[in-house]
């Protein structure tokens, strides 16, 4: 299983912006998935966002569409959360996981990722 790091978590103001970084330790993301979850009301993995390659896709909860982006870079192995207009409910603990394979259609679920990171904070408060 390859290690995963991440890092860029902090506290902002509300309408700031942050950018969560998933480097991949002591391996490499082969074709897979990798995506974002922090914990929500009724679970404790809620989505956030995921990138699907090869031939990238990806994929935003509704509540953070048109907020946040996932985005991949190959040639540093690493996986990006740009988080713009960050709103007080988005305070979380953010965790990075990876899937070995292409996850199709369960990618919102927790199950399908083998690895996990250890998580970073975000806090958004006046």
């Amino acid at each position: 299983q390859v290690q995963l790091v991440e890092s860029g978590g902090g506290s902002v103001q509300p309408g700031g912006s942050l950018r969560l970084s998933c480097a991949a330790s002591g391996g490499t993301f082969s074709s897979g998935t990798v995506a974002w979850f922090r914990p929500g009301p009724e679970t404790e993995r809620e989505f956030v966002a995921a990138i699907r390659w090869p031939g990238i896709s990806t994929f935003h909860a509704d509540s953070v569409k048109g907020r946040f982006a996932i985005t991949r870079d190959r040639a540093k192995n690493t996986v990006f959360l740009e988080m713009n207009n960050l709103r007080p409910e988005d305070t979380a603990v953010y965790y990075c996981a990876a899937a070995q394979q292409r996850v199709i259609n369960t990618y919102v679920r927790s199950y399908p990722y083998d690895s996990w990171g250890q998580g970073t904070q975000v806090t958004v408060s006046s």
